[in-house]
């Protein structure tokens, strides 16, 4: 039977509150743990949308979270599929350039990823031939080995059994709705769960749930929506992932191609403004008081263009027009038949932090809380490829016994 009163409650069955709660399990094994989902499953939402890439770590700063985990988490993640025989492609990674005025992004790329501990090569193009024969760059590109992409539904769907076997137990169905007293809380079954200490991991609606807990007052989540296109045809263009030099000053990577752990071949993803936070398709999920809310943020960065939002906003909302989208990534090889990407595959939702006085965007994970409850903001990409030594950094410096 389930205790009246948990030791510990994770909100949201993501990839971080899987890992968490496994985490949690290995260093307090006695403790009585439960994670409290609003779906019908865990991982429906920005997990279970991932890209399925595993990144290598050379995008972030030295002195982030993200660069501290990037690395450690990649061969964490495949370890942990190698030991359970989940699939993963090792592909590896290119980063082509345009230009000549995107060699001095490259180098920079190359720069924190040897401050990072990433294996990373600047290459010209005869070894970039031989790496990846159609992708196309100016002089020279960076290569990335330690990039391959998984199956996140099938990581997450394992974690999901060890974690069962382990005892944790999942209330699926039942949503944070709302804390009454102390670390009391009300499910949107109208149920009431119990525990020493709560952990928010409740991706697009973290901030919501750190605010009732006197956290997240200084930030909001800002949706933006990925999709990527599907290349229809059974051969294989490209082998490789490649990608564009991005602008570093924002937290996006551009239209690139993603060889799938089942080597299909997908281009994006998109970063096109929502205007509510589970904003997938059409009115799916519409919240009147979300749409008025983050309409109005937008309405300000469009006006005062705060990040440069007015530009990235027209560029992402051209991408709903094939031809445009196609081009982008078309750009980035020798030869391909751009036609051949047809269908749009299945959206996701980036939760992306902003802070709410400087009107930036937060580039890194960030952590509140104290002896009773617990907050992850911004677990954004590459927070997958983190999650592993990311869950043991949280539970080993935030978590009391």
């Amino acid at each position: 039977m389930s205790p009246k009163v948990f030791n510990y409650l994770i909100v949201g069955g993501g990839i971080v509150g899987l890992t968490i709660a496994r985490e949690l399990n290995v260093q307090y094994p006695k403790s009585s743990i439960v994670i409290l989902e609003k779906e019908a499953d865990i991982s429906q939402h920005s997990s279970g949308r991932n890209s399925g890439v595993l990144h290598a770590g050379f995008y972030y700063t030295a002195d982030s979270l993200k660069a501290k985990f990037t690395v450690a988490g990649n061969s964490a993640m495949k370890t942990y599929c190698k030991d359970n025989g989940l699939k993963i492609n090792e592909c590896g990674k290119v980063v082509v350039a345009k230009n000549e005025a995107e060699l001095r992004g490259i180098d920079t790329l190359y720069e924190r990823g040897v401050k990072n501990g990433v294996d990373l090569t600047v290459i010209d193009k005869l070894v970039l031939r031989d790496i990846e024969p159609n992708a196309r760059t100016f002089d020279k590109a960076l290569y990335s080995p330690s990039t391959a992409t998984v199956d996140p539904v099938e990581i997450s769907q394992c974690l999901k059994k060890e974690l069962l076997n382990k005892g944790i137990t999942f209330r699926l169905n039942e949503g944070y709705l709302k804390r009454r007293r102390g670390n009391i809380v009300v499910t949107t079954k109208g149920n009431t769960v119990t525990a020493d200490v709560i952990i928010n991991c409740a991706g697009l609606y973290a901030d919501k749930v750190a605010q009732d807990y006197g956290f997240s007052n200084a930030y909001t989540i800002l949706p933006f929506k990925g999709i990527y296109l599907k290349y229809s045809d059974i051969d294989l263009p490209v082998r490789t992932n490649i990608y564009p030099v991005p602008n570093i000053q924002n937290p996006f990577l551009g239209v690139h191609y993603t060889v799938t752990v089942d080597n299909h071949i997908k281009i994006g993803p998109t970063a096109i403004p929502a205007f509510w936070r589970e904003n997938y398709s059409g009115l799916d999920n519409f919240a009147l008081n979300e749409f008025v809310s983050i309409s109005m943020i937008e309405a300000s960065l469009l006006l005062k263009n705060n990040f440069n939002f007015r530009s990235l906003a027209f560029e992402e909302i051209k991408k709903y027009w094939k031809p445009y989208y196609r081009k982008l990534a078309t750009d980035l090889v020798h030869q391909i038949d751009g036609s051949k990407f047809k269908d749009w595959t299945n959206p996701g939702i980036r939760a992306q932090l902003m802070d709410k006085s400087s009107k930036e965007l937060v580039q890194d994970f960030v952590i509140e809380g104290d002896e009773n409850s617990v907050h992850i903001l911004n677990a954004v990409s590459p927070a997958f490829t983190c999650s592993i030594p990311f869950a043991e950094h949280v539970v080993s410096n935030y978590i009391i016994k």
